[in-house]
Order: structure tokens, then C-alpha cells, then sequence
């Protein structure tokens, strides 16, 4: 059995060291999943329902430690944290009403009653990314267990820690053994066999759209059903009727959040060129006013990049030369720390059309809405987006014609768990979150009674 070190990102010292997994135990691990599946989709709902708001209460008793967890992992500030760990207590709530509104239709008919059942699919493959471990984890992992699935879930190599314990705390709860496994693990080889094994019936993947294209080509040689929430480059669109002052302010936080390390992020800020230079006089302040630092002080607002080879990533993007209007400050020293950075660009620079997922944003001018909207679809991705302006009008016309799974209008919001998420183009397939979601790891049976008389 191989072994990975997990580093602190804020101080590069190793937390620890996590075994994984290889092929044959992935198989094993799907095995006892398949086992455990059948007696809980057998449960009356109502227990299912119990169990899922256990399991929420004993995250909910360890919000302190998943949210320390994650800030010495992943270097989120401690807030944010919180937020997170919260969150996915949250989602578990949110989805332990589904077992006993799990509904099907009767569909009227001629000579008999027809009904339909939502069964579950089975055993459920989950690749989580390393820019949200926790969150990202309970978006596929509650919706799923809630539809009367098994899950075996595969962490991020260099951010595995939280999972890991939401597995232990899982056990605690009192959830059946084997029904929700964390599979640490390379992608190459856990993630690779949830892909190929034939007991797995479903694979949910988030992460990047050159891995997931591997992963929907690999599902359809089984007919695999897969759920993919891929790359992203919204548009942060300021047009010139809106609050500019309020838009400058917030969009650092519609991009740095995370130090960028979000397929959300608004990494391209397009301004209506008549108030271009007053956005650019308003948003320097405010970029250089993101508190950067360690992650454990409560006033933090950005960490650390997650690894040495990703800030190599982020800064092959600002070479010296690159058109940075300013910057933001950054700690010295150990850690793996990146400042906020403004670009000013030609629209046609990679990093107006590459996923840079750092902090890092290209501010462009447009000239009407005709030339904002066909600038920010000008691109393969379709995720996120926000739109500012005081025209309902405009916000209604611009809102439906950006190809995008995720709007906002004047604010940066993306993500809430009662509402539905997903991108549109290599963005992503299907939907996560909302009402919605356990029917994505169900089929739909059709039965049909005579009761004509023979």
C-alpha cells in the first residue's frame, strides 16, 4: 500500500501521512457497499430519514474540529471554515426529508392504474475536488444516501483530511457499515475503478473538464450515468447604470474567495467602457484592502494557494511583463501564498480564456450590451456569472441570453443547497442541489395493474 503526505499549506509543514488505496480494495470496498445498499433502501423511510439527521447532529457536535481541519489542510480562513462545516450539517438536514417525499405518479390510464417508483441506483462513485473538500463531498454524498443509495467517496489527494473524518463521524452516527466508505486514493486508480467497476451505477465527478471528459468517455462503456461539475471563467458583467461603487467593492470577493480556488470564481470583470476608469479607480482600494494572511486569525479574508505545484500554476500566469494594474499583499516566508492580482489584457490573452483558479482577474472593457453579452459567452465555459445594473429590464434580457447554469444580479452569489447547480457547455452534465437532486440517483420505474376483467 502507497502512502501521500498531506501539507499544511500556510507553513509547509506535514500534517500527516494517509495510506491509499489500491484497485482491489476499491472492489471490496464497492462489495460491502452493495451489501449495505440493499438493507437500507429495504429501511422504512421515516428511519432513513432518522438516520440522516443523526448523522447531520454529529457534524453538527464537531463543527470546531472539521472547520480546524480544513483550515491547517486547505488553508481556508477560519471563518470560512465554519461556513463549511456548517454547511454540510446543513445540506444532511436539507435532505433527510426526501425519504418520506420520495414520490412517484399515478398517471391515469385506460383499463388499469399505472404508477411510477423512484429506485434507487445502487452504489454511488463520488471524486471530490480539493478546492472545497467538505462541502462539495455532502452535495453528492447527502442526495444520494437520501434516495436509499450506498456512496463510496474519493477525496482530493492533497485535501483528504475532512472527508476522511465526515466518514469516521458517519460510523458514529449510527449510519450502517459500509453504506457511505471514504476511499482515499489516486485518481489514476480509485477514481479510475469507480469509473470501470460494474457495481458502481453511478459516478458523480467535480474537478477539471479535460478529467471529466475522461470520465464521461469511460461511463459509456457501461452506460454509467455521471454527473460532472467541470471548469468555469464567469464574467462579473458592470454595466453603467448600476451601483458602481458597490460592484467595485464586492468584486474582490466574487473572485478571491478562496484565493480563486473556486470554478465559481468571476475572473473576468467586464465594465461598460463610459465608467471603465472610475470602476478601475474604485476596485484598486478595495483589492489592496483583502486581508491576506493565516488562515487561523479570525479577521482573515484569503489564505494560501493549496500546493507548491499549483502557486507554480497560478504564477506562470504573471510573468514579469504581464499588464498588472495592481495588486494586493501576500505574506512572506513559508507557505504558499499568491496576492490578489489585477490584469488589463487584450481579450484574445489566456488568461482572459484559460481557468488560471487562482487569484488572479482580467478587468476588460465593453463597449453595449450586445458586445458585454457576446463577450462573456466567448467562452467554453458556462458556470457562474454576475450581472450589475438598476434595469430589470436589462438584467432579465442579459440574464437569459448568458449561457451560463448560475446568474446573479448584482451580488456574487452562486451556491445556496435548495436551489439547483450545474453549468451549461464543458461547464458541466446534470444538476446538483435543489429539491431536485436525490431524483438524479434514482430510475424511474413504470408499472402498469390491469383491472379490466378478463
Amino acid at each position: 500500500m502507497t502512502s501521500s503526505q498531506v501539507v499544511n499549506p500556510a507553513t509547509e509543514e506535514v500534517l500527516t501521512t494517509v495510506d491509499l488505496l489500491d484497485v482491489s480494495a476499491v472492489d471490496d470496498a464497492v462489495t460491502r457497499a452493495a451489501a449495505a445498499q440493499r438493507a437500507w433502501a429495504r429501511l422504512a423511510p421515516a428511519e432513513r430519514a432518522a438516520a440522516l439527521r443523526a448523522f447531520a447532529a454529529v457534524i453538527d457536535a464537531h463543527i470546531d474540529e472539521l472547520a480546524a481541519l480544513e483550515v491547517a489542510n486547505s488553508g481556508h480562513p477560519i471563518g470560512q471554515a465554519e461556513w463549511e462545516a456548517g454547511h454540510v450539517r446543513d445540506v444532511l438536514q436539507y435532505y433527510a426529508a426526501t425519504p418520506e417525499r420520495l414520490s412517484g405518479k399515478q398517471i391515469p390510464v385506460a383499463g388499469g392504474l399505472n404508477v411510477t417508483f423512484n429506485e434507487p441506483l445502487g452504489v454511488v462513485g463520488i471524486i471530490t475536488p480539493w478546492n472545497f473538500p467538505m462541502t462539495i463531498a455532502a452535495w453528492g454524498f447527502a442526495p444520494a444516501l437520501a434516495a436509499g443509495n450506498a456512496v463510496v467517496l474519493k477525496p482530493a489527494e492533497w485535501t483528504p483530511l475532512t472527508t476522511i473524518r465526515l466518514g469516521e463521524l458517519a460510523i458514529e452516527s449510527g449510519l450502517p457499515a459500509g453504506l457511505f466508505q471514504v476511499l482515499p486514493g489516486k485518481g489514476s486508480v480509485v477514481g479510475e475503478r469507480f469509473v470501470t467497476n460494474p457495481g458502481v451505477r453511478k459516478v458523480v465527478f467535480t474537478g477539471s473538464t479535460e478529467v471529466g471528459m475522461r470520465v464521461m468517455a469511460g461511463a459509456a462503456a457501461q452506460v454509467k450515468r455521471v454527473t460532472l461539475e467541470l471548469g468555469g471563467k464567469s464574467a462579473n458583467i458592470v454595466f453603467d447604470d448600476c451601483d458602481l461603487e458597490k460592484a467595485a467593492a464586492t468584486a474582490p470577493y466574487g473572485v478571491f474567495d478562496n484565493a480563486g480556488q473556486d470554478c465559481c470564481a468571476r475572473s473576468r470583470i467586464l465594465v461598460q467602457r463610459s465608467v471603465y476608469d472610475r470602476f478601475m479607480e474604485l476596485l484598486e482600494p478595495a483589492v489592496k484592502g483583502v486581508a491576506v494572511g493565516d488562515p487561523k486569525v479570525r479577521d482573515t479574508e484569503m489564505g494560501p494557494l493549496v500546493s507548491r505545484p499549483h502557486w507554480e500554476s497560478v504564477s506562470s500566469y504573471v510573468p514579469d511583463g504581464a499588464p498588472v494594474a495592481f495588486r494586493g499583499s501576500a505574506p512572506e516566508g513559508p507557505g504558499f501564498w499568491f496576492p490578489p492580482t489585477v490584469l488589463t489584457p487584450q481579450r484574445t490573452d489566456r488568461t482572459v480564456t484559460d481557468e488560471i483558479f487562482g487569484p488572479v482577474v482580467t478587468v476588460l472593457p465593453f463597449e453595449d450590451e450586445a458586445d458585454a453579452i457576446a463577450l462573456a459567452n466567448d467562452t467554453p465555459y458556462g458556470l457562474s456569472g454576475s450581472i450589475w445594473t438598476d434595469s430589470l429590464s436589462r438584467a432579465v434580457r442579459v440574464s437569459r441570453a448568458v449561457d451560463s447554469g448560475n446568474l446573479s444580479v448584482n451580488s456574487h452569489s452562486s451556491v445556496r443547497y435548495n436551489t439547483p447547480f450545474g453549468g451549461f457547455k464543458q461547464s458541466g452534465l446534470g444538476r446538483e442541489l435543489g429539491p431536485d437532486a436525490p431524483l438524479s440517483f434514482t430510475e424511474t420505474k413504470n408499472v402498469f395493474f390491469a383491472t379490466e376483467e378478463l
